[in-house]
């Protein structure tokens, strides 16, 4: 085995146990007036494979299942009624009437079905294949396939199962917890095809993405996977839709592929020597890493045993899930607050800092400890460099290693009874101390000694991966200083700031951007910077981390080799972007902005696409970048949008009326963007000291016109895809109508570039129109109408 699978510590739900040990066991299929009751199962031709109905005690309920046949541990792989079980052993599986297979209940109701439109009544069988697949198909013809197990997961993939791109189907649900197949709080979910990016979702809410690349017909999801040579994804086509196929190199290996109840996408593979499933991977790698996997008001030990604990002075919120691994259901108080100055607090130590913390304007722990205090709704505070507030449940607490430097202080409201003698004082005593003078004295002087020696050993080693590569790493200014050899190299600039090329210790290059004439405070910045860099996503420049140290307000990047995208566009001695090159560009661009638009928990408007803002990788794979600065000057929205642009061209009409920005206004500049890319010259130049040509107004004519070769990059020779060529061109045009309401979101974006839907050419905006009446057919725009494009950019 490699070296990072690793023994399967505990078998949650998959130690089921079955109604009964005298079954009988049947052929591999059931034909028209058959049928499958109690201890009565199919066994696949093979032996590999049983369905049958089963129970986990001391459940009363049945479910319709299968499992391996061949392994000791009762697996269960699908279920077919995990939302309807049934009570007693009398229920029946058969053939309907209408050729579909269903599940009656004692009672003879129907509870479950295959609900297929193509079946034919008196031709139809059904299979239990090798695979594990139980397939509806013609009696006659075996290719003839009605309906199949494999389009329908539960919670397992198994080699040859498959998953499809939809919005609302092909999910992975993970069970309910240990004893229960209904869908749990967790599933996985196909974003897209054509980067195979998956998503991990709790209660629908998206949590954690990651993404894999082409390999031919070959996805790679997850490169780390394929070390044990044991699997990867495929795309494939049919008539019914695109799906990924899961498939193993080893045909011999007996492995699965679970959205378990834990939160985690697993591996696992079966060692028959040691008769136990063993884990090869899992992503999130870290079990706390999944989102609220325990609960409101508990905290999570990577190191415990179950990993999710209450907090002291609580309870689990229902014993039995809890005890069953449904931590997620999380935990109650034991006793309510008085909402007074009853209550008390507990310093909680080196924690991870909850979701949702909102800050506060309190210059002090008194302060805060007092703006807490007096609001009910206020369970848990923290001051660190700022006063943070938490009215809500507290998810995602974490304890942390010794020096993780994400680590908070955090201090939990509770009822006067629930803090022990000895930690029941005010908040005030536990976060100041002991107030006696020569012990301050002492206390003060050892902290001062920690934080010289903490931050001269950080100044020797700034590691990116101390911590882990998911790390949002604080920086100081002298650290950036020493890696960006004092900010002498410079890449570039732009209204934010100007960017810096630095090295870190083990030789990773960065991008430092040191952000100029930004208002925020220390607290204010390092709240939203917590939030920007937990948004990760394979379109998205990463964030590795930050200053905020006086005046000093610097974020770290990863560096892009292949620069920005406007330098490919435009620069005179760049390499010519293919136009297959420029595609993707387009797409993974459009991914980044529906991603920050629709899948993030606060929806965020970019507020500044263009083609600077698009940076390449080693591959040309687009990452939209600066997309937290908008989060970040939010406060001051309207003021900062309209004096930190002055680039004619991306702006949308809504920011001259004064009218609410919603993401519709990235949607326009995006369009804009798709106009450069197409034709390789910006939208709006200046040709001499009166003429300015404005290519919208000439792309919008020609495309309804069908003239779209002639809009293409003249470079390029004619050599694009005409297809694509065309949906980039009729996207381009809808995305810059005039009223927010009639452009398409960027998830529709998304959905037309990978060709899953059709747009129809588009009328001409009218704001386009009124610039086009006296245009010529050089689109030359005289001195008066290139003023009516300047105010109309710039106001």
């Amino acid at each position: 085995m490699d070296a990072k699978t690793r023994p399967l510590l505990s078998l949650p739900f998959l130690l089921l146990f079955f109604s009964s040990g005298n079954y009988i066991s049947l052929a591999d299929t059931i034909s028209s007036g058959e049928s499958l009751t109690g201890t009565r199962i199919l066994t696949s031709k093979g032996g590999n494979f049983e369905l049958g109905f089963f129970r986990s005690y001391p459940s009363p309920k049945y479910y319709l299942g299968i499992w391996y046949k061949k392994i000791s541990e009762g697996t269960v792989v699908w279920v077919a009624n995990r939302e309807t079980p049934v009570s007693d052993e009398s229920s029946e599986v058969r053939i309907a009437e209408d050729g579909n297979l269903i599940i009656l209940d004692q009672s003879k109701v129907p509870v479950w079905s295959t609900n297929s439109s193509s079946t034919r009544a008196n031709s139809a069988i059904v299979e239990l294949l090798d695979s594990g697949n139980l397939v509806l198909r013609d009696k006659s013809n075996s290719t003839a396939v009605f309906w199949q197990s494999f389009d329908h997961p539960t919670d397992t993939l198994l080699p040859g199962g498959r998953l499809r791109f939809s919005e609302d189907t092909g999910f992975l649900f993970s069970w309910r917890n240990s004893e229960d197949p209904a869908p749990g709080p967790f599933s996985l979910r196909l974003d897209s095809y054509v980067t195979a990016q998956y998503s991990i979702l709790w209660n629908g809410t998206r949590t954690y993405s990651t993404s894999g690349v082409w390999n031919g017909q070959i996805i790679e999801l997850f490169p780390e996977m394929r070390s044990n040579s044991i699997n990867n994804f495929s795309l494939e086509t049919t008539d019914k839709g695109n799906y990924f196929t899961y498939f193993v190199y080893n045909s011999s290996i007996i492995t699965r592929f679970v959205m378990d109840f834990t939160g985690q996408m697993k591996q696992l593979e079966w060692l028959e020597s040691k008769q136990q499933w063993d884990l090869v991977w899992s992503q999130p790698r870290a079990q706390c890493d999944v989102y609220s996997l325990c609960g409101p008001f508990s905290i999570c030990n990577e190191n415990g045993r179950p990993p999710c604990s209450c907090l002291q002075g609580f309870e689990p919120r229902f014993a039995k899930e809890w005890n069953l691994g449904h931590w997620s259901v999380g935990c109650i108080r034991k006793r309510p607050l008085s909402c007074g100055k009853e209550d008390a607090f507990r310093l909680l130590t080196g924690m991870r800092s909850p979701a949702n913390g909102r800050p506060s304007s309190a210059k002090s722990r008194e302060e805060c400890e007092s703006d807490c205090r007096s609001d009910c709704s206020c369970s848990a505070f923290s001051f660190l460099v700022g006063c943070f507030i938490w009215k809500v449940d507290l998810v995602n607490l974490q304890y942390l290693s010794d020096g993780d430097p994400r680590a908070v202080n955090i201090c939990l409201r509770l009822a006067a009874s629930d803090v022990s003698k000895s930690g029941n004082r005010s908040s005030r005593a536990l976060l100041v101390g002991v107030t006696v003078g020569p012990l301050a004295g002492i206390i003060a002087f050892l902290g001062i000694v920690y934080m010289v020696h903490y931050r001269s050993r950080r100044r020797q080693r700034v590691n990116p991966f101390a911590s882990g590569p998911d790390t949002l790493l604080p920086f100081s200014y002298m650290d950036l200083q020493t890696i960006t050899k004092n900010f002498s190299e410079k890449l570039g600039g732009g209204g934010f700031g100007s960017v810096f090329k630095g090295s870190l210790p083990d030789s990773t290059v960065v991008a430092v951007k040191k952000l100029e004439g930004l208002g925020q405070g220390e607290k204010q910045f390092r709240a939203e910077v917590s939030t920007i860099g937990t948004i990760q996503h394979l379109n998205l420049a990463r964030l590795r981390g930050f200053c905020s140290e006086r005046s000093h307000r610097l974020l770290v990047y990863d560096y892009m080799s292949k620069g920005s995208l406007d330098s490919h566009l435009f620069g005179k001695n760049s390499e010519v972007l293919r136009w297959e090159t420029r595609y993707q560009i387009a797409l993974g661009t459009a991914r980044g902005l529906a991603y920050l638009h629709e899948n993030c928990r606060d929806c965020i408007i970019h507020c500044d696409i263009k083609p600077e803002n698009v940076l390449l990788d080693a591959s040309f794979c687009p990452k939209v970048a600066d997309f937290g600065l908008a989060k970040l000057v939010n406060r001051e929205f309207s003021r900062v949008m309209t004096t930190m642009r002055g680039t004619p061209g991306y702006l949308a009409p809504e920011w001259i009326s004064g009218v609410a920005i919603t993401p519709k206004a990235d949607v326009y500049s995006y369009g804009m963007l798709l106009f450069e890319i197409i034709s390789g010259r910006k939208n709006f130049h200046q040709i001499g000291d009166v003429e300015f040509r404005f290519f919208p107004i000439l792309a919008a004519k020609k495309i309804n016109k069908g003239e779209i070769l002639s809009l293409l990059d003249c470079r390029l020779q004619g050599e694009a895809d005409m297809m694509e060529l065309s949906r980039v061109c009729r996207v381009a045009c809808w995305c810059i109508q005039d009223e927010e309401h009639d452009r398409p979101s960027m998830g529709q974006v998304v959905k037309i570039l990978e060709g899953l839907v059709e747009v129809t050419t588009l009328p001409v905006p009218r704001f386009l129109q009124v610039l086009a009446v006296n245009l010529d057919h050089n689109s030359t725009i005289t001195d008066s109408e290139s003023s009516i494009i300047q105010n109309s950019e710039t106001q």
